[in-house]
């Protein structure tokens, strides 16, 4: 969700952020393969009642076949296939604002609800699908679209850039060179300040899947079940907070996403910014930075990348199991 590019105004969806409404590309948190992979993880640690709840529900209530799917054709997996589903229907059902919480940079850790906005905020939207899915009477398709929600908003939830704000739309006004490419204007609306690469953008997709290196997420999620396999345990016994979730990928933006850049962004006094324009022009401001990141920056990013990953996976799983004994 996306809030991923939200600026973006040459592409097909809507999406609000602090009231207004942008058009937004294909892309979305995590990209097509992060979410894919967050889906395969999360099918490794589903109790039996939780996958058959899910497989169920999925398949008696398939998605409408004239649905414009942004990550290509239904892939054969029904939990990842549905992993991208929510960014599909974004500008139908105007809730863009459920794929990310703008929590500024300067903000303590307490209670969320001041950041999360009159259309309703990832946290929220997480808690109230998960409600629906647990409800025995509701209607067995808004069920199988509340399981859809979740298994991508968890995911949203676990991407540092879709739980900060600095002024500048989680990070999207915030113009850099990746590598070998220069952040230039769309060339559709150059009037909206609006440049890829930026670091929004970058932490969506340009890292996973430069990480991803083969481009297979089930094979990119067997890796990481490998490699995090120690913390799994931890992370269970922890239980399901969702609250805490938006707080690291707070702390990771902070730290890794701002903090690893080699150019130092001060924290801006939180104003509402309808585009990048505003704030003095936040965008133009980043802009003549002259903000670089190579390999030093997506090894360090790539680290948290794969953490954040797992462990929506993981939580995920957690989640759906215990919506399923509600059922048993």
């Amino acid at each position: 969700m996306i809030r991923t590019h939200r600026l973006i105004l040459a592409a097909l969806f809507f999406f609000p952020t602090f009231g207004l409404t942008f058009l937004v590309p294909s892309a979305q948190a995590w990209g097509c393969k992060g979410h894919q992979t967050v889906a395969y993880l999360a099918e490794k640690h589903l109790s039996p009642e939780a996958l058959k709840m899910a497989s169920d529900l999925l398949k008696a209530n398939p998605t409408d076949p004239s649905l414009r799917r942004w990550c290509g054709n239904a892939i054969y997996d029904l939990l990842a296939d549905a992993s991208t589903w929510a960014d599909d229907v974004r500008g139908q059902r105007k809730n863009g604002a459920w794929h990310y919480i703008d929590i500024p940079r300067q903000a303590a850790r307490g209670p969320l609800s001041p950041f999360c906005g009159n259309q309703g905020c990832v946290t929220e939207a997480i808690t109230e699908q998960v409600a629906i899915l647990k409800d025995k009477t509701a209607d067995p398709a808004k069920r199988a679209d509340a399981l859809r929600y979740i298994i991508h908003f968890v995911g949203d939830l676990h991407q540092p850039m879709h739980g900060v704000d600095n002024d500048d739309h989680g990070g999207n006004c915030v113009p850099l060179q990746y590598f070998h490419s220069d952040p230039r204007l769309n060339p559709h609306h150059p009037e909206a300040e609006d440049y890829s690469p930026n670091l929004h953008g970058i932490w969506d997709t340009d890292i996973v899947e430069r990480d991803m290196e083969v481009g297979n997420p089930q094979r990119y999620a067997d890796d990481l079940d490998q490699r995090f396999a120690k913390e799994f345990a931890g992370w269970e016994r922890a239980g399901i907070h969702v609250d805490d979730w938006a707080w690291e990928s707070h702390d990771f933006a902070n730290k890794v996403a701002y903090g690893d850049l080699p150019v130092a962004i001060a924290m801006e006094t939180p104003v509402k910014t309808p585009s990048c324009h505003d704030d003095n022009d936040i965008a133009g401001r980043m802009l003549k930075l002259h903000i670089a990141v190579g390999e030093p920056y997506q090894a360090s990013a790539a680290e948290v990348v794969e953490l954040r990953l797992a462990q929506a996976g993981v939580r995920l799983a957690m989640i759906l199991n215990d919506a399923a004994k509600t059922f048993q």
